[in-house]
């Protein structure tokens, strides 16, 4: 191949994917910090283009509106959900300190902790946010988790197992209440495990039963 012939390769449209694929992802990195930042009011495509370093019409081109923008932000990496996967297999004598310490090493995570600040922090806000949220953790976590449960009462189980853990780490990571917020993570998961456990396992008073 001659130079020219290289050079006219480095010119086709296939040498451009990369840059327009590294350009969404910083968009998307970009909106979930001004979501953790800001809320999803307070967020803006123009605020969030600026700390992409890309026109506000780029945005809209990638991502059509804000409410679309958003549920990109709530898609956590394969390797977040496949480690809450993991938590609920095997065995559940002790599902309620592998729940504990997935669910939470999540927010103790850099990369995954700004994800889930804007979900909580967004949902506070508004209805429409408030049904993201609902469904992440419907299609995400109760449905799993429930099928690991057995017949007795599983999808209620579920749900006060993971609404311990909701409040705790908005307590811990959103709010800042202390001692939670400082509480070594340790500490933290041997607190909350066996509450979580009794919700999954233990007996349910029979007037909290659904009929």
């Amino acid at each position: 191949m001659t130079t020219g012939d290289a050079e006219g390769a480095d010119r086709r449209p296939g040498g451009r994917r990369p840059g327009r694929s590294g350009t969404k992802e910083a968009i998307l990195a970009a909106a979930r910090e001004q979501f953790a930042d800001k809320g999803y009011t307070g967020a803006t495509f123009r605020g969030i283009a600026a700390q992409a370093g890309v026109d506000p019409a780029l945005v809209r081109h990638f991502y059509g509106t804000k409410d679309q923008l958003f549920a990109a932000t709530l898609a956590l990496p394969g390797e977040a959900l496949g480690r809450l996967q993991q938590a609920f297999e095997g065995g559940t004598e002790e599902l309620g300190e592998r729940f504990a310490r997935a669910y939470l090493g999540l927010w103790e995570d850099p990369e995954t902790l700004p994800a889930l600040k804007a979900i909580v922090r967004t949902a506070l806000t508004t209805d429409q946010t408030a049904d993201l949220m609902r469904d992440f953790l419907q299609e995400r976590i109760l449905g799993e988790l429930a099928s690991r449960l057995g017949d007795d009462q599983p999808r209620l189980r579920a749900v006060l197992a993971a609404t311990h853990l909701v409040g705790a780490a908005v307590a811990r990571h959103v709010i800042g209440v202390e001692p939670l917020a400082s509480l070594d993570f340790e500490n933290l998961v041997s607190l909350l495990a066996p509450n979580l456990q009794s919700y999954l396992t233990g007996d349910l008073p029979e007037h909290a039963r659904l009929s």
